[in-house]
């Protein structure tokens, strides 16, 4: 029997928002409006990617598109509201995949972890096969190895990718993540981003999280950057859904069509034409002069 669905505690909540941030694509508005994350899906609030009859919108030239969806944008409120509706696929993911009993900081860095990664990587993870094998500490040590993403072709340690995997790690441990992430604060509150986060690759040695059909849809457009650079929400959309189509070639059947047409009626028209006489070659004969008319005799008196 499945596990209930359990909500996401507040403090794992928390840790997202403070390294998803929240972008605004126009500064210049009251609310926040969408804008295009690293990868070039449309996205709004903390890291909410808008979709377009059922797929992810892509691209800077659909900025229109983007913006009627969310008309004078998004308040604050209501970007929470699609954070903590997005985190629901998240949170029933780590549910099935976990199969050891987690507390409520275990929980919520898997949740974290899967929602910036992917359910697919977490569920081809050594993370999740050491949880699952009851080893929890070594469990804990593998949040760290997910720290790298590709920059300029290669493979490189990322500052904030590993804050972030030491805030997770802090706390699945029930430590003070705030403390050893060492989040800049206003005002005892976490510092707001302005740009998007950074995004892992799996560790060598893991595959890139390729589930099922099924499972691969749940990849958020976080783990399509780490997996494959499609550009094609492709991933728009869903992992299964972003393949490239092809493109349509050009129209030039139908012009070789007209051509073809036109040298099959030339035939055509030629026999439909009269046959034209051919030529004389000797002078005809004049035609035979017609016999003088008689007149009728004179009538005599009687």
């Amino acid at each position: 029997m499945p596990a209930p669905l359990r909500d996401v505690p507040q403090e794992g909540i928390e840790l997202i928002k403070s390294f998803e941030g929240i972008p605004d694509g126009d500064p210049s508005s009251v609310n926040l409006d969408a804008y295009l994350d690293p990868v070039g899906i449309w996205t709004i609030g903390w890291g909410h990617a808008i979709t377009y009859q059922g797929v992810f919108l892509r691209g800077p030239q659909n900025k229109g598109i983007a913006r009627a969806l969310y008309p004078g944008g998004i308040t604050i409120e209501q970007a929470e509201m699609l954070l903590r509706g997005e985190l629901v696929n998240f949170a029933r993911d780590v549910l099935r995949l976990a199969k050891v009993p987690l507390d409520d900081g275990q929980f919520a860095a898997l949740v974290s972890f899967a929602f910036n990664c992917g359910s697919g990587n977490l569920a081809s993870s050594t993370l999740l096969r050491k949880l699952n094998q009851g080893d929890y500490a070594g469990a804990a040590d593998q949040f760290l190895a997910w720290n790298k993403a590709r920059k300029n072709g290669v493979l490189v340690e990322l500052p904030g990718l590993t804050r972030r995997r030491r805030a997770e790690r802090a706390l699945f441990l029930g430590e003070d993540w705030r403390a050893v992430s060492a989040l800049r604060t206003r005002g005892g509150l976490p510092a707001a981003r302005t740009m998007a986060p950074e995004r892992p690759e799996p560790p060598p040695g893991q595959d890139d999280g390729s589930l099922t059909a099924a499972e691969a849809a749940k990849k958020p457009r976080r783990a399509l950057k780490a997996a494959s650079k499609t550009p094609d929400l492709a991933a728009t959309e869903p992992a299964s859904a972003r393949a490239k189509k092809p493109t349509k070639q050009p129209a030039e059947k139908p012009a070789r069509k007209v051509v073809e047409k036109a040298v099959d009626e030339e035939p055509r028209a030629a026999a439909a034409e009269p046959a034209k006489p051919r030529a004389r070659t000797t002078t005809p004969k004049a035609p035979p002069k017609a016999p003088p008319a008689l007149r009728p005799a004179p009538r005599t008196k009687r």
